[in-house]
């Protein structure tokens, strides 16, 4: 026993000094070979899917474009499992779905091989306790390759958060949403379902307290990370880090300019094909629309969506089943990873906007559609419901549903706006979204979160 207890320490303490070794040497490497001054700090996003084109990936290249424009002494280092891309194709990528211009001069990848350790389709069974624990075996790879002078993880992996810690690397973190929060919890009826959530909500709090600077997404999203962080116990410890709302970048500036009149019966979707975002509730609620409004026969839907792989590709298929079990697949159009141009093409016909994802942590489509003067109709719950689809000047600025009978509610009563009331809540929306959730005040907020003394 006495030779374990000396046995672990010395060989922590062993990996601690190889990667502390690799460290300085790899730095220097990279930064030679970018031809940046010697004294170049790092700063490392875990971002595994950087290359998907929903979200996420916007806030992530609009922080490193931030981070390339006013500080040059800075060289953001991206972690990222798309090993069938290339750094060219990354860079021009973000160009074209975002408008988001980065220096490839000031700008480096590190490629990960062993990105199925986070992938769900890897873990059949405790899914989330597999990912998390997938996401420490991908940080170590990524430490491996090249360890950062400082650390931020912008796509939810918080259990990476301590190892960070352990090698002494400052760490952060830009939550989008919870893994696991006490909502989801209250869904869960097995007993035996209900003490694993438990357990994992304490490890999950555990790791989260790791981040020195932690940004949220939204009003909801602050709402359950505070509560998981304060987890076991009811109120808030104290000591622990606040969470900041910084509202992800939503650039409003080309969509902003489009006209507010001549929209067609275009009902549009812009989301991941991902299980979450529950495409299937707007392909009923259409069905539910013509069942009950038969005259909108010439109605469409336009699904635009980023579909990063089989899986994806595979719940495509299943809405295109869907659709035709359904009766409605002449009214449904399918747009897949589009380019930014072709996206604000359909933004440009649609009138209205669809969002029905339960519990949506933030809501960038929507703001999208509100700066494009779509009307958004979201789902009731999140932070479409809290922060963005809210009365501005007391009045409304979009319509909530939970359900494909109310979705199909609400879109009969946008079309059936008068002309004037019509173009009154698109100009509504969009000032709101345009002020509200620009880029300068995502910018803003990154800025006042603290980030930076991260490489102090």
């Amino acid at each position: 026993m006495f030779s374990l207890v000396i046995t672990i320490p010395l060989l922590f303490l062993c990996v601690v000094l190889l990667f502390t070794a690799r460290s300085h040497e790899q730095r220097q490497r990279v930064i030679e070979d970018l031809s940046l001054p010697p004294n170049t700090k790092t700063l490392a996003f875990f971002h595994p899917y950087c290359n998907a084109g929903g979200g996420g990936e916007r806030v992530l290249w609009t922080a490193i474009a931030y981070i390339q424009r006013t500080r040059p002494e800075v060289l953001p280092v991206v972690y990222t499992g798309d090993i069938d891309a290339t750094k060219d194709s990354i860079v021009q990528k973000a160009q074209s779905r975002f408008s988001i211009a980065l220096d490839p001069d000031r700008l480096h990848f590190v490629f990960l091989t062993r990105r199925v350790l986070v992938e769900d389709s890897t873990y059949p069974h405790f899914t989330l306790i597999g990912q998390s624990m997938g996401s420490v075996g991908l940080v170590l790879e990524a430490l491996w390759n090249f360890v950062p002078h400082a650390y931020i993880d912008t796509m939810g992996y918080a259990f990476t958060l301590p190892i960070l810690r352990i090698l002494g690397i400052p760490a952060g973190a830009y939550v989008h949403y919870p893994t696991v929060s006490p909502p989801m919890i209250s869904r869960v009826a097995r007993p035996s379902k209900l003490v694993y959530y438990h357990a994992f909500m304490l490890l999950y709090s555990l790791a989260l307290r790791c981040a020195q600077v932690l940004m949220v997404n939204s009003t909801w999203t602050r709402k359950h990370v505070a509560a998981v962080l304060a987890y076991p116990f009811s109120s808030s410890r104290r000591g622990t880090i606040k969470p900041r709302v910084v509202y992800p970048s939503c650039d409003t500036r080309e969509m902003a300019k489009l006209p507010l009149d001549a929209r067609a019966q275009v009902v549009v979707s812009i989301a991941q094909f991902r299980p979450e975002k529950d495409h299937a509730m707007q392909i009923r609620a259409l069905h539910s629309l013509l069942q009950t409004h038969p005259k909108y026969e010439k109605v469409q839907l336009v699904l635009i969506g980023g579909c990063r792989n089989e899986q994806d590709q595979a719940r495509v298929t299943a809405l295109e089943n869907l659709a035709v079990e359904l009766g409605v697949k002449e009214h449904v159009t399918f747009v897949l990873n589009a380019p930014y141009p072709d996206v604000l093409a359909w933004l440009r016909r649609a009138s209205v906007g669809l969002n029905t994802m339960l519990d949506e942590h933030f809501g960038i489509n929507v703001v999208e559609f509100m700066a494009a003067g779509v009307i958004p109709i979201v789902h009731a719950s999140g932070g479409p419901l809290e922060d963005i689809v809210v009365p501005f000047n007391g009045k409304n600025t979009g319509y909530h549903a939970k359900s494909p009978e109310t979705f199909a509610a609400a879109i009969h009563e946008a079309f059936s706006l008068s002309p004037a009331e019509d173009r009154e809540i698109r100009r509504r929306a969009r000032t709101w979204a345009v002020q509200q959730f620009s880029e300068a005040e995502f910018e803003a907020g990154w800025e006042a979160s603290g980030w930076a003394k991260l490489l102090r």
